[in-house]
């Protein structure tokens, strides 16, 4: 399954230049930027440094100081063109919308306050249940889920930057 998984991001990354060569405008990387904030984007690059592999204790603790001095703004900005090669003007205002509602909140809140291993997302209310099922959200959310892996690796090279900044 593992092998599976490299395999398909390894496709991914060899395709994504091919597909997306020009450079998104203005409107797009807004709405990236926008969806990096709801989304809470400098707490996906913590939990990423957190998964990192370091030689010591000290050079986790290191990198973790020059993340906390990079202010949640810069993260939003200097990751915003690479994924808005990834995701489109549409999806990325969906999945704002998700992310800013009730029920998005709380899965932000599940994914970056668990601890290691599997989670559930917290069960919807009737209402958000319907909100899920709009044919924008669940086009957005596969869309979103395709490039995920790409946003996770983007996010990975910026922090690899900023920590030997």
């Amino acid at each position: 399954m593992k092998l599976l998984s490299v395999l398909a991001l390894a496709a991914l990354c060899l395709s994504a230049p091919c597909a997306s060569a020009a450079a998104p405008d203005a409107a797009q990387a807004k709405a990236v930027h926008d969806m990096l904030a709801a989304m809470q984007a400098e707490k996906l690059m913590r939990m990423t440094a957190g998964m990192s592999r370091y030689a010591d204790e000290k050079q986790r603790q290191a990198a973790m100081a020059k993340l906390d001095k990079v202010t949640p703004e810069e993260i939003y900005t200097r990751l915003a063109p690479p994924v808005a090669q990834l995701v489109t003007a549409k999806t990325a205002a969906e999945m704002t919308r998700f992310y800013a509602s009730s029920y998005g909140k709380r899965v932000l809140h599940q994914t970056y306050n668990s601890g290691p291993g599997m989670y559930a997302n917290p069960a919807p209310t009737a209402a958000e249940k319907l909100e899920l099922k709009r044919p924008a959200y669940v086009k957005a959310g596969k869309a979103f889920k395709e490039a995920e892996p790409a946003i996770q690796h983007a996010t990975f090279v910026l922090m690899t930057q900023l920590v030997r900044k």
